[in-house]
């Protein structure tokens, strides 16, 4: 633990939580290819929980960038009374794109598990992202459910 502090201050909880077995717990979800490179594709925190299913946004968004009519996705997570959240897409269209709502939701159903699939889309203009091109998911949440 040379590089690593030593805990968060009065809170024993959070420190044992965190610091296991001398590792730091930061929440990232990564994985290691074959030739030993290690990708960092999402983090805990920002897991959807549908239904006792964990969704990774990151999945969903290569999913969505992969269509041709779509020009930049995120996903968030949406209240839903039955199921916690949602995976809910919000999507910039290619210019003169007229994809629909039912026509993103299927794309991506063919791709995932019945569990992963997209359940909402709103549209929106552009994804604000900060200077290194990283989603803000919060303010995306504020944007979407102040027009809905």
């Amino acid at each position: 633990m040379d590089h690593v502090g030593a805990g968060y201050v009065d809170d024993l909880e959070a420190t044992s939580a965190t610091l296991v077995n001398g590792w730091l717990r930061t929440g990232d979800l990564c994985y290691f290819d074959n030739d030993g490179f290690l990708y960092v594709v999402d983090r805990l925190k920002e897991l959807i929980k549908y239904k006792g299913y964990q969704v990774a946004p990151a999945e969903l968004e290569k999913w969505l960038l992969s269509h041709p009519e779509i020009n930049d996705a995120a996903v968030i997570s949406y209240p839903d009374e039955e199921a916690g959240q949602v995976p809910m897409a919000i999507v910039v269209r290619q210019s003169q794109s007229s994809i629909t709502e039912a026509e993103i939701i299927d794309f991506v159903a063919k791709q995932v598990a019945p569990y992963k699939k997209i359940r909402r889309v709103a549209f929106v203009d552009a994804i604000p992202k900060n200077a290194l091109g990283k989603i803000l998911r919060r303010d995306l949440k504020k944007l979407v459910t102040s027009r809905l």
